[in-house]
């Protein structure tokens, strides 16, 4: 572990203490969205429906599937673009009338609009009621500091940089106001926020149109008439409803979960397809030590028993994912997962993680010693590593000392260290000392100075005063002695020469410190 440039510890967490993250339910929910048929998916995920439909039949597909993907996605791209360009051009032209009129200075060149579509990650990220803004444009911006600009070249005293009174958020509502007959001609909601110009689509923006086919109009050109048009869906769209299925088998091999293993192995993490054989897929997910336990009947094994599984993730009769786990009496282990490239979009990692939580949950009430979740290893030096920490509160087992650790202590001395002995921080936090390598039932620590006869042992520092102070120094004038059979050996410790053969109870010094030892059957273990 001190060698290695990826520490590895244990991490587990308990299923009752959890907390779902923000993201986390966000996951859930997506989920279910999908489920409802109220989350807009790509076509690609409708695609390959029927599970009889082999591996090489997917291959063979995969080629002409992708030319049609790309030419679906050119044409989208192009419409996206022939709706942005209209609505750049319209703005232009309120820009121009405005320049004519006097609203805006005709001496100045103010620069050309561009309207861009909102993505659908950005409008999360914006206010309520920002679901429905489709197109927006920063003109405004744009005007206000080319007019600046051009005053402060003219050095207009009356209009100075500071006294500008077109702002980009009155340039931005003047622009709105006369986009206006724009809006009306082609169902757009357009208002201006905070110096921008955006474009809503109007079924929730106005109330009293209730089409929800937006016609973005026609306009004539030297050479052809487009026409554009977008189509809105409502805000909880009724799609068809999807079956979603969780099942637990014992772990065995099964061709179509090998057909979608391989899969996940060349599409996301770009293996190629020699290294993705049948027997290395045996060897890694198939073949298990574990003894198969069926249930019993009552509170000591639950329902399905122990043992390793695969859970299937099945959506309308398609396998989607795959995860492979141990159920142990106290905990599920979670080994692997691989999923559908086609429905990365949906997060089943963290899906799954979040349903075998769940599972652990629920069974801890038909058998009580089942209450933890693992994720395997946690390496804090690899950052593809560290989500595991994301399920809270979880913890961290020491690696030499086999303590738990609460991740939010470990966390801070991994960052500074790749390797540490976790349980050394912890009885410091404690405010106890760490102890050496000793098994416990040699060495114990005792808590105070005033110790009677029968408690064990503190670290003695040379200042100490005790009852047994004249024993002290005299067991110090043996170790200090100068006799070669008492000379440091190999590991830096100290033989004591034992008096009348009492080792019951002895002062012992190692690397400069003191320590008392209670010896059993007497016998002095060191280490």
């Amino acid at each position: 572990m001190e060698k290695t440039c990826c520490p590895s510890y244990t991490i587990r967490l308990r299923a009752s203490d959890f907390v779902p993250s923000k993201e986390q339910q966000r996951v859930s929910k997506r989920i279910q969205r999908f489920v409802d048929g109220t989350l807009e998916v790509k076509k690609s995920v409708e695609a390959t429906k029927d599970p009889s439909i082999s591996a090489s039949a997917c291959s063979e597909a995969s080629s002409s599937g992708t030319k049609e993907s790309l030419s679906n996605k050119n044409k989208e791209k192009n419409v996206g673009d022939h709706i942005t360009n209209y609505l750049s051009e319209q703005v232009d032209n309120v820009i121009r009338t405005c320049s004519e009129s006097g609203q805006f200075p005709c001496s100045v060149q103010l620069p050309k609009a561009s309207v861009k579509k909102v993505s659908q990650a950005k409008r999360k990220l914006l206010v309520e009621g920002a679901e429905d803004l489709m197109y927006s444009s920063n003109i405004a911006f744009q005007i206000a500091a080319t007019i600046r600009q051009a005053q402060s070249i003219a050095k207009d005293a009356s209009r100075s940089a500071e006294d500008n009174p077109l702002s980009p958020k009155i340039i931005a509502e003047k622009l709105a106001a006369s986009l206006d007959q724009l809006a009306n001609t082609n169902g757009l909601a357009i208002r201006a926020c905070n110096g921008h110009i955006n474009f809503y689509t109007a079924t929730t923006q106005v109330s009293s149109n209730e089409d929800s086919h937006i016609a973005l109009g026609a306009q004539e050109s030297a050479t052809e008439r487009k026409d554009f048009s977008l189509r809105k869906s409502s805000v909880h769209p009724q799609g068809k409803r999807r079956r979603l299925e969780i099942r637990l088998k014992r772990s065995s091999f099964d061709p179509e979960e090998f057909a979608l293993y391989r899969r996940y192995q060349i599409n996301v993490h770009n293996d190629t397809l020699d290294l993705v054989s049948e027997s290395s897929y045996r060897r890694f997910l198939v073949d298990t030590p574990l003894v198969p336990v069926q249930p019993t009947g009552d509170s000591r094994v639950p329902l399905c028993g122990f043992g390793s599984f695969h859970q299937q993730y099945v959506i309308d009769g398609r396998l989607v994912a795959v995860g492979v786990i141990d159920i142990l009496p106290k905990c599920l282990s979670s080994k692997y997962l691989f999923w559908d490239p086609d429905f990365a979009f949906l997060s089943l990692g963290k899906y799954s993680a979040l349903q075998e939580i769940g599972w652990v949950k629920e069974n801890e009430v038909h058998c009580p010693s089942l209450q933890y979740y693992y994720l395997g290893y946690y390496i804090h030096s690899c950052s593809k590593m560290r989500y595991k920490a994301a399920y809270c509160p979880s913890e961290l087992l020491c690696p030499l000392r086999y303590q738990w650790v609460p991740f939010d202590i470990a966390q801070p001395l991994l960052d500074r260290k790749p390797y540490v002995v976790l349980s050394d921080f912890v009885l410091l936090q404690n405010g106890e000392s760490s102890q050496p390598l000793v098994p416990e039932n040699v060495m114990e620590v005792q808590g105070d100075e005033n110790h009677n006869e029968d408690s064990n042992d503190v670290l003695i520092d040379g200042d100490d005063e005790e009852e047994d102070g004249d024993d002290d120094e005299e067991d110090d004038d043996e170790f200090e002695s100068d006799d070669d059979d008492s000379g440091p050996d190999s590991f830096g410790q100290t033989s004591v020469e034992i008096e009348n053969g009492n080792v019951s109870d002895i002062l012992i010094g190692l690397k400069g410190s003191r320590l008392r030892y209670k010896v059993c059957n007497l016998i002095l273990c060191m280490i």
